[in-house]
């Protein structure tokens, strides 16, 4: 009788096989995922690119936390339009604002609407989908001298836009 028996029949060598085949599967799924044409950036500001260190001009929120702007953003799904009704700060109200609504994981998804003056604030006629959050970001239609920011959550009608800054940041 051999005492000798095939490898193929020792569990290590089936573990060993195993564990190559999948980091050789992972290696794969990562560069599909690397090279995918996504969008990277979550943040949708121009950024200046500094080694791997990204920089965004913080300007226009500190402009917006100077002046103490804030706002609400509120949907009327009834009477189809989006409103901006200003809550404090020193708002133009004779000019047009732009409203950014960016999808969180989609680019395409995003919407910009063109704000114009009401009596009670801003108003564009849309109905945006409620069935996912969306990023809010405020500012006026010409130069963007300042920028409020907010987030509507799913199935919500309304949501506050502030500045992204303290007033208490330079």
């Amino acid at each position: 009788m051999d005492t000798r028996s095939s490898p193929w029949r020792q569990p290590v060598v089936w573990l060993m096989l195993v564990m190559v085949g999948l980091v050789v599967v992972a290696g794969i799924t990562m560069v599909v995922v690397a090279t995918s044409d996504g969008p990277m950036d979550a943040v949708p500001d121009e950024v200046q690119r500094t080694g791997q260190a990204q920089q965004a001009d913080l300007g226009p929120d500190a402009r917006a936390a100077r002046m103490q702007l804030a706002a609400i953003v509120r949907v009327d799904r009834e009477h189809g339009f989006v409103e901006v009704l200003p809550v404090s700060g020193d708002f133009d109200h004779a000019a047009p604002l732009r409203l950014h609504l960016q999808h969180p994981a989609r680019a395409d998804a995003d919407l910009v609407l063109a704000l114009a003056p009401h009596e009670t604030g801003w108003r564009a006629t849309a109905t945006p989908a409620l069935d996912h959050d969306w990023l809010l970001q405020l500012e006026p239609a010409g130069k963007a001298d300042w920028r409020l920011r907010g987030r509507l959550p799913h199935a919500q009608l309304a949501a506050q836009l502030r500045p992204a800054l303290d007033d208490a940041q330079p």
